[in-house]
């Protein structure tokens, strides 16, 4: 008895220490790269500014004063004013809580509903994949950006309007690659051994398949939650996104591009928020695709 235990004992602590080794090793590879680095701290720094915005922004965004339209940067408005007055610099934060709210939800939706379609669709095979890829082919046929401004105008603009139509224009990508995964883990041993012993198939796909599945959808969100932020700001741009008087980034660069020979800031720092973000979401993408894909180990 008391071999069996320590037995027992060596083997967890076995792989209590593969466990931490493993996590080193991502977390490892994930930081071995300064762009990666960088993109963290911006996005740190993004979510910071969003949670704490009535506290960070020095006015309110959304008060008028007439008698300060137009201000050039100065000690009072760092980044100016706008046409109405508005202080820029506080524009900017809180159209950070819009940029993060909509691109997160939008991809969480999408990747819900994606990988749901995907999931069924490559698991059961048959005349299931045809039907369900078709229809996502269809989708794929529109680039984002298209079906997104489709779905905006057909709706319209504001909050809600403008996350369902990016999250449709989201899905197929999803579906396609949750499919493409599905059609891989389902032919695997431990599979067809849950499958032996009498698992049902929803138990199959979501113990067995799903999670198996994680790694290269966790680096697809990261990238598309760039993405949707950058749709979300061209859809507020073209008028089909946030409504005013909402604090977005889009917008104000629609509102800033017009004053661009006297009064450049207002398109630029809007314009350099989105940059930016988008930059550090495809950047911590590109760390966590090389830290979870077994293939790019080694290769930085």
């Amino acid at each position: 008895m008391a071999e069996a235990g320590a037995v027992t004992e060596t083997i967890g602590q076995a792989a209590t220490q593969a466990r931490v080794t493993e996590a080193r090793r991502f977390w490892r590879v994930f930081m071995s790269r300064s762009l990666v680095r960088i993109g963290m701290v911006i996005i740190v720094a993004l979510i910071i500014t969003a949670i704490f915005a009535p506290i960070l922004a020095p006015y309110d965004p959304y008060a008028q004063d007439l008698s300060q339209t137009l201000a050039n940067p100065n000690t009072k408005h760092w980044l100016g004013t706008d046409s109405l007055g508005r202080d820029t610099l506080s524009r900017i934060i809180y159209g950070s809580r819009t940029s993060l709210m909509v691109g997160l939800v939008a991809v969480v939706v999408a990747a819900a509903i994606g990988m749901t379609l995907g999931l069924i669709a490559g698991y059961y095979g048959g005349w299931i994949n045809p039907i369900i890829m078709r229809f996502v082919d269809g989708l794929l046929a529109f680039p984002m950006i298209l079906l997104a401004l489709a779905v905006a105008a057909l709706l319209g603009g504001g909050i809600r309007n403008v996350i369902i139509a990016l999250g449709v224009s989201l899905v197929p990508v999803y579906a396609r690659l949750m499919c493409g995964q599905a059609l891989t883990v389902k032919e695997n041993d431990y599979v067809t051994a849950a499958r032996a012993i009498g698992a049902s198939n929803a138990r199959i796909m979501l113990v067995h398949v799903l999670p198996n599945c994680f790694p290269p959808l966790i680096v697809l969100m990261t990238m598309m939650m760039g993405m949707a932020i950058l749709a979300e700001a061209g859809l507020s741009f073209l008028g089909l996104g946030i409504k005013p008087p909402g604090a977005a980034w889009g917008a104000m660069v629609s509102d800033g591009y017009q004053l661009l020979l006297t009064n450049p800031i207002l398109a630029f720092a809007p314009g350099v928020a989105i940059m930016l973000t988008v930059f550090a979401f495809n950047m911590v993408g590109d760390g966590l695709r090389d830290a979870l894909d077994p293939r790019l180990r080694g290769t930085l």
